[in-house]
């Protein structure tokens, strides 16, 4: 698969200077747009086998920096979807609730059932990426939780769920560009939040707990793909080709009609 370029080897360090946000494979817009309203048509018919047979589901996690687009692909990527078979969840603040269990209960209820496509935005990951950065549990704590998400994601393949991760990359520089039309544009305004300012000035340290947490949870069962994100249209080329090839990969056949309707016919 071509898109392997971007997949996280398992066992593997991750630097992601080694990686460019800004690639594009050196393929035009244009080309891409077409190869998008195929790849859309594709992943519109391989959903609907997925709903049909309800043997799998699918679960879209969804992780990066603020204004790295997660929106954007569940607008553009996902929208391609029947809505009737996809559930979206974005996971802010943990509520009191959330709190008073473990850092993978809210995650659990969220899972997608059989036939159904889940995506995720923001996800389990916080609690080593954002929980790590900002001090809010000690190292002893969210460092054990990388052995916590594998074997919660390992479960979950086990009972049908087919799990991709991407990790949506752009650069410092695509960031600052984007927040500055959240504060520019009126229609962008309620966007913006003081926070992401906050966040921005820890980037080296977010990249840090991101390369940590791309390292230890990209596994055979569900690993992380890198997608340069600098681009719009070609991370969204990019995340819908995974999603088709992962989909297609699974083999699913349109379920036989029932016995007793062989040999019905509509008068």
């Amino acid at each position: 698969m071509a898109m392997n370029r971007y997949l996280v080897e398992p066992g593997r360090k991750v630097s992601l200077a080694e990686y460019d946000p800004d690639d594009t494979e050196g393929m035009k817009k244009t080309a891409v747009e077409e190869e998008l309203a195929t790849l859309a048509s594709k992943l519109n018919r391989l959903q609907e086998l997925l709903y049909a047979t309800g043997k799998y589901a699918l679960l879209v996690v969804l992780q990066g920096v603020d204004t790295s687009g997660k929106d954007g692909v569940i607008e553009h990527v996902i929208g391609v979807l029947n809505p009737q078979g996809c559930q979206v969840t974005a996971f802010k603040v943990p509520t009191a609730e959330e709190l008073a269990h473990d850092f993978l209960w809210r995650i659990h209820k969220a899972v997608p059932q059989r036939g159904m496509v889940g995506i995720f935005n923001r996800s389990h990951y916080e609690d080593v990426l954002v929980v790590r950065v900002e001090n809010l549990a000690p190292e002893a704590v969210w460092r054990e939780r990388y052995e916590a998400i594998n074997a919660f994601e390992e479960s979950l393949v086990e009972s049908g769920v087919v799990i991709c991760k991407f990790f949506l990359y752009i650069s410092k520089e695509e960031q600052r560009e984007r927040l500055q039309d959240r504060l520019d544009k009126d229609h962008e305004h309620w966007k913006f939040r003081l926070s992401d300012m906050q966040a921005r000035a820890k980037w080296d340290d977010y990249l840090r707990a991101y390369e940590d947490a791309l390292a230890n949870c990209s596994t055979p069962h569900a690993p992380w793909f890198i997608v340069p994100a600098d681009k719009k249209w070609y991370r969204n080329l990019v995340i819908s080709r995974v999603l088709a090839d992962k989909l297609e990969a699974l083999g699913l056949k349109w379920p036989a009609l029932e016995p007793e309707a062989v040999g019905v016919r509509v008068e």
